[in-house]
């Protein structure tokens, strides 16, 4: 950590108010120092420029940051297991620059690392995919060949060898992936295995191939190396296992030699969401507290765990051992360093957006954190002491203005902030007001305690007209004044049940009981679950657990009680998009379809296609597929994009106001909503002014 990053965070010693979290676990001989297990995550680093120095950057942030374990992302036992073409394996005489760079980012700190390995099984996007059964994932263009007996013994002879090498080049452990719908996990689950081998059959032999890995690795490694199995604690499919499966699998992997249980929920492929927004905070720990009562081994409880408060409680209630935060260590990577000083209320926490993490994995892209561009990019994001120091305007207070005013301040720039409205946010409060997206809230709270403990004048309802900014004697300007709702060419769309999205999510206006939303991009899928559910809640676990029937008692094979069921909607919507084809099409890849599955539930009409003819008194006229028609409604909401508010720049510009002035967020480009963007180039900008 640099000087002006160690300064710029102002933390203070303090007594830590997380003391389960922080106490230190010493199990096969291995000291943690505290709780706190940075799950494995696919990051793709490896594949970008300077790939040994941007290993080694991102895992020491994450040591330094005081986690107590790291497991990496997934390393395949064998070419046929690898996720992708590309994807790292570590066999005989593979190259291990990268093993070293990580194990190399531990040195000299308490923090231990243990290497992942995982076979993709029939997720492995590559023709020489192999699964228990020739079945084809749903999610995976490939079809998987079947393994041969002697293949499967084969298979768990590599496991064995890759944990060795794992040994020698310098790690303190292995996780075996169990779960997840990956290779173990389909030998497991009967959808997945329709053998009549000795790893087939009933539940002894489809358990046979977890034990045998189990106890082939134990007996390569010795007992003085940890050994962790990441167990499938609710597969959440149909044909899953069951919980007293679960429970035996549990017992008898722990038996052949396993030291740790790490819990996963869910495959891939699952009708249900398990990390994202709409999850709520520790969903899952029902299936920890279960697994922990089966077994004599320390467990460790997962998904979507992002505060140390919840952390702790989870620990200090019996639930589980140890806490694994993935995504949340993205986020933040001194998540442990200031939850241990008491400073939890300047964490950058997760919102379990998805965004740019699995959204950029799906798209063979690496991972980074909308929060934090600085994840997987931290030899882009020095934070180098200002040189000079500057005196910086920026004008509007959203994520790109806050984002920029941040990370110049964190550089030691005098940095004065300018908002119009009574209150900082921007766009972002119009986020947090759509329903389960309350952890943008945590988003405004890093923010504005940000701007208050690095100094940042913040000057509310203050216009920063080109007089005031030029009167200022400041040596630069940043503009991040953000956008306008576009306004629609249709005849009758200044009637009075016409409104922008702005007036429904920020300013709260009325809306009636039929509705028509125009526009299916992000922010109309968000207007439409503002009006059918309760605005402004956070997600909880009695109302998801019914919602999407599962069975908290693991009784039925999944977990899954029943079928997602109808839902009752507040109001009638219908939404309408002029370009043909499915609507939502362009919404993220791995939580849009919860939005789509939502309204389908809701009985929500879909148009595309539409023409828009006029608005009256009866409703939107349109016209689909050449046949007119007139959708009637209360109120009609517009939700057709935006245009870049850039009233303060031409103002500054016909002054001929002598001072460099950068245009960023979305006053900059404004075709989507798009904070992922802003906060990125807001944060690459402060580096360089």
């Amino acid at each position: 950590m640099t000087a002006a990053a160690d300064n710029s965070a102002s933390i203070r010693d303090a007594r830590s108010p997380y003391s389960y979290l922080m106490s230190p676990l010493t199990v096969a001989g291995l000291t943690l120092a505290n709780r706190c297990v940075m799950g494995a995550m696919h990051t793709r680093i490896e594949t970008l420029d300077h790939p040994a120095e941007r290993l080694y950057a991102f895992y020491r942030a994450r040591t330094e940051g005081e986690v107590g374990l790291i497991l990496t992302g997934g390393i395949a036992p064998n070419v046929e297991g690898r996720l992708e073409d590309d994807a790292p394996v570590l066999i005989k005489g593979s190259a291990h620059w990268s093993h070293d760079a990580i194990i190399a980012a531990t040195a000299g700190t308490q923090t231990k690392v243990c290497m992942q390995i995982l076979h993709a099984g029939r997720y492995a996007k590559h023709a020489d995919c192999v699964a228990p059964s020739a079945i084809k994932a749903r999610i995976n263009k490939f079809a998987p060949r079947a393994l041969t007996s002697d293949e499967v013994w084969r298979t768990i002879a590599d496991y064995a060898d890759t944990a060795a090498i794992a040994r020698e080049l310098g790690y303190h452990g292995v996780e075996i992936m169990g779960s997840e719908g990956y290779l173990i996990n389909q030998f497991m689950a009967p959808r997945t295995n329709e053998r009549e081998d000795e790893f087939g059959g009933g539940s002894e032999g489809r358990m046979r191939f977890a034990i045998e890995i189990v106890k082939a690795v134990r007996q390569r490694v010795g007992t003085d190396f940890l050994l962790i199995f990441r167990i499938s604690a609710m597969d959440l499919v149909e044909d899953g296992m069951n919980g007293a499966e679960t429970a035996e699998l549990a017992r008898r992997v722990s038996a052949a030699g396993a030291d740790m249980l790490n819990t996963g929920i869910g495959w891939h492929e699952a009708p249900i969401p398990t990390v994202a927004h709409v999850v709520p905070r520790a969903a899952w720990a029902f299936t920890t507290k279960m697994l922990k009562s089966a077994v004599d081994v320390p467990v460790i409880a997962s998904n979507r765990i992002n505060d140390p408060a919840v952390a702790n409680s989870l620990i200090e209630e019996g639930v589980a051992d140890l806490v694994s935060m993935a995504r949340p260590l993205l986020a933040d990577a001194e998540f442990m360093k200031k939850a241990r000083l008491g400073r939890a209320d300047i964490i950058n926490t997760c919102i379990a957006c998805n965004q740019a993490c699995l959204d950029r994995i799906f798209v063979a892209e690496s991972a980074s954190c909308l929060v934090n561009p600085a994840a997987g990019h931290e030899i882009e994001f020095p934070f180098l002491p200002a040189d000079p120091v500057k005196r910086i305007a920026v004008v509007g207070a959203g994520a790109a203005g806050m984002a920029f005013a941040v990370a110049a301040a964190r550089r030691g720039h005098h940095v004065t902030l300018f908002e119009a409205a009574d209150q900082v946010g921007g766009q972002l409060l119009m986020a947090r007001a759509v329903p389960l997206k309350s952890e943008f809230n945590e988003t405004l709270r890093f923010f504005r305690n940000s701007l208050v403990e690095l100094g940042v004048e913040v000057r509310l309802r203050c216009h920063a007209s080109a007089a005031l900014l030029k009167s200022g004697a400041f040596d630069e300007i940043v503009l991040a004044t953000g956008v306008n709702p576009r306004e629609l060419d249709i005849p009758g769309i200044r009637h009075e049940q016409v409104l922008d999205y702005s007036d429904v999510l920020l300013r709260g206006a009325p809306v009636g009981a039929r509705v028509a939303i125009i526009g299916a991009g992000g922010i109309g899928f968000d207007v439409a679950e503002f009006l059918l559910e309760t605005p402004f809640s956070a997600p909880e676990l009695g109302e998801f657990v019914d919602d999407y029937g599962l069975d908290p008692t693991l009784t039925a094979r999944g977990g899954l009680a029943r079928g997602l069921a109808k839902l009752k909607p507040r109001r009638q919507i219908t939404m309408l998009q002029r370009r043909p084809g499915r609507l939502g099409a362009g919404l993220a890849i791995s939580t849009g379809w919860i939005g789509k599955q939502k309204l389908a539930r809701y009985g929500v009409e879909m148009i595309s296609g539409a023409s828009y003819r006029k608005i009256d008194d009866v409703g939107l006229h349109i016209v689909v597929d050449g046949t007119p028609r007139i959708v009637e409604t209360d109120s009609i909401i517009v939700c057709a994009g935006q245009e870049s508010e850039r009233s303060v720049y031409l103002e500054l510009e016909s002054a001929g106001a002598n001072i460099p002035i950068h245009v960023i967020g979305g006053a900059d480009v404004a075709v989507e909503l798009d904070a992922m963007r802003a906060i990125d180039q807001a944060s690459r900008l402060a580096q360089v002014v």
